[in-house]
């Protein structure tokens, strides 16, 4: 497990948003997640000021980005919460999970039953964000 802080991907961010929920790191086209360790992560509380932040500062409603949430940490996802995010009409064209534990990838499952965009699991940083950049730079999200 490692922050993308510590990895030569940081580098290549240009904007880290920082909450008392987490880290956001951004990138062209993908965004790397890192939520705080025991946060109950909810619609209301960090994923609405979250979405509303980055539908500015990318000027779209995230049709062209990839999310990848860098599970470094244990935390909780209110999975009912994901009918916000749809409600908000805030889609994205791929999303990813790096799990690092059988738990994580037991929760993972549970999310990709509220997932409509391109989703995939991963173990670690590097394959994740090859992913996102190449479904990115696809013209679809068939990537």
């Amino acid at each position: 497990m490692e922050s993308i802080k510590n990895t030569s991907f940081y580098h290549d961010a240009i904007q880290v948003l920082s909450y008392p929920f987490g880290s956001f790191y951004l990138f062209e086209n993908f965004i790397v997640g890192e939520i705080n360790k025991d946060v109950v992560f909810t619609w209301k509380d960090h994923a609405k000021i979250l979405v509303e932040e980055i539908s500015n500062l990318y000027d779209q409603n995230g049709k062209d980005l990839v999310y990848i949430s860098n599970r470094i940490n244990p935390y909780s996802v209110v999975p009912s919460d994901w009918v916000h995010f749809f409600k908000y009409s805030y889609s994205l064209k791929g999303y990813g999970i790096i799990s690092y534990d059988a738990k994580g990838r037991l929760n993972t499952m549970l999310e990709k039953l509220f997932m409509r965009s391109k989703f995939k699991s991963f173990d670690n940083l590097s394959d994740a964000i090859i992913w996102a950049k190449k479904l990115a730079n696809s013209k679809d999200s068939a990537a």
